[in-house]
């Protein structure tokens, strides 16, 4: 039996809804079900404002212009991420400013941030990592004592929470992606929230070519995109959302039985996902494991992934990615945890679809390699 990384969930009512824009017409983004994912899925963050866009992607790159944010500004952000943050910083002609990695949450060092507060930083762009967030009280206290901004990018964390308030509340914009391996889906998509009247107009208006409604249509005076939210994606993420307690419940749950039946690899060096911190419960939005070397960790995927079991790597810092040669921060120093993060971890399947059968099989597998 093949086990793939990630396996998609869609048991409730996404065919129903999804079926219902096929029977309107109403595909595009002008469609009901756009408005009401925006506004529920809102409520459920207590934000003030959802604005539903293409991607998480999109979502950052309409926030970091929507703030802003633009030339010689300094954003400090994790360098063991996504590269999708930094693409929208270094589009924006801001200045990324990395800071390393906790090997305990695989988040940003926040102890690291303050030290590297300029006259010339504008932000904080905080990355939720792979189940746990990082301490958004601090990151608040900071963001107040220096008047920064905060970008929230909880891109991973639908229905997480951090100090009991639900993760994307805590930015004064917050950025969520609905890819098809997120505990919300729409395939692809994304959504900005935010508390702030105007920023909201702003965002809208950026994601839809910057229409103007005082103009003329098809008269512009600034540049956008087109990142919209199609109405037969907006469908199937409140559909979604409907189901998320038990999607939480149910990745708790696998997180656990992972922990149970791979705990002997702590004693060979691994390190597996933190269970939980004094803020949060770790929701597994994916299972990792932070091989002792690098070495192992390519051999333990190699016998995996030839029994058919999925397995992926994990981010690979900004300071290490070839596009980024000819910037200042390429090749700095000091971010000794996140190159082992990057270097040795890896993640097995753990996507809301996957079985315990399949689990089982997983475990049966690593347990093959090291008797």
């Amino acid at each position: 039996m093949s086990v793939p990384v990630n396996i998609p969930f869609l048991n409730g009512n996404e065919k129903k809804y999804v079926n219902e824009c096929i029977e309107t017409g109403w595909i595009s983004s002008e469609g009901p079900f756009v408005g009401e994912f925006e506004a529920r899925y809102s409520r459920y963050c207590h934000r003030n404002h959802g604005i539903a866009v293409s991607s998480g992607s999109a979502a950052l790159d309409v926030a970091v212009k929507a703030l802003g944010i633009s030339s010689g500004d300094e954003v400090i952000m994790p360098t063991f991420t996504i590269i999708s943050p930094a693409f929208s910083l270094i589009r924006a002609a801001a200045v990324p400013v990395l800071v390393d990695s906790e090997l305990t949450t695989w988040n940003m060092n926040v102890a690291e941030i303050e030290d590297k507060i300029t006259a010339r930083t504008k932000a904080i762009l905080v990355v939720h990592i792979y189940g746990l967030p990082v301490d958004m009280n601090k990151i608040v206290h900071l963001a107040k004592k220096y008047d920064l901004l905060v970008i929230e990018d909880a891109a991973e964390m639908h229905g997480q929470t951090c100090h009991g308030r639900p993760c994307g509340s805590f930015g004064d914009i917050s950025i969520f992606s609905f890819y098809a391996n997120k505990n919300i889906t729409t395939g692809e998509g994304g959504m900005i929230l935010c508390n702030d009247d105007a920023l909201a107009e702003r965002c809208r208006k950026l994601r839809n070519l910057s229409f103007d409604p005082a103009l003329p249509r098809f008269v512009h005076h600034e540049m956008g995109w087109n990142y919209r939210m199609t109405n037969m994606q907006a469908a199937m993420g409140l559909a979604q959302l409907e189901q998320i307690d038990d999607f939480i419940h149910r990745k708790r749950g696998m997180g656990r039985y992972y922990h149970d039946e791979l705990s002997f690899l702590e004693e060979s060096g691994y390190l597996l996902p933190k269970q939980q911190t004094a803020y949060a419960d770790n929701i597994y939005w994916v299972f990792g494991l932070v091989a002792p070397s690098e070495t192992e960790k390519e051999d333990l995927v190699a016998y995996l992934n030839k029994a058919n079991i999925g397995t992926r790597p994990f981010f690979w810092c900004m300071h290490e990615q070839p596009v980024f040669a000819s910037r200042e921060f390429y090749k700095k120093t000091g971010f000794r945890f996140a190159e082992r993060l990057a270097r040795c971890g890896f993640y097995i399947p753990s996507g809301l679809g996957t079985t315990r059968e399949q689990m089982g099989l997983v475990v049966e597998a690593i347990k093959g390699f090291y008797a």
